[in-house]
């Protein structure tokens, strides 16, 4: 499977949305049966996890995707974010993704020994 750009989300209508904080992935279904993954291959040495979901996943769903943008800071907190490093490396990824029911951002935090990858992936299954 390839990995993808999640920005190829744009003007499609999702039929589902599955994954919760602490989590792996997030599985995106479309109505024409597409599936995609949002996710990160764990390592020795590195955690990358989903951190928070900010707004409703369900607002994702029956409406045209009219947002999906992905963001990252290595090293550096957001404003008002703290994170605490025990390897040290981090990263923070955002995801963006709205339709006309609503936004919705999905925080990922990874850290590692600064060796191994603390990178989240977008593929189509």
């Amino acid at each position: 499977m390839k990995n993808i750009s999640f920005s190829d989300l744009l003007g499609q209508t999702l039929r589902g949305v599955t994954g919760e904080v602490g989590g792996l992935s997030i599985i995106f279904t479309t109505v024409d049966g597409k599936t995609y993954q949002l996710y990160h291959d764990q390592s020795c040495c590195e955690i990358v996890t989903i951190d928070d979901i900010c707004g409703e996943l369900s607002d994702l769903v029956g409406s045209p995707i009219t947002q999906a943008e992905e963001n990252s800071s290595r090293n550096e907190n957001p404003p008002g974010i703290t994170s605490v490093v025990y390897y040290g490396s981090f990263t923070w990824t955002f995801y963006r993704i709205a339709t006309a029911k609503g936004q919705v951002v999905i925080r990922w935090y990874g850290e590692s020994n600064g060796y191994y990858s603390e990178d989240v992936y977008f593929r189509q299954l």
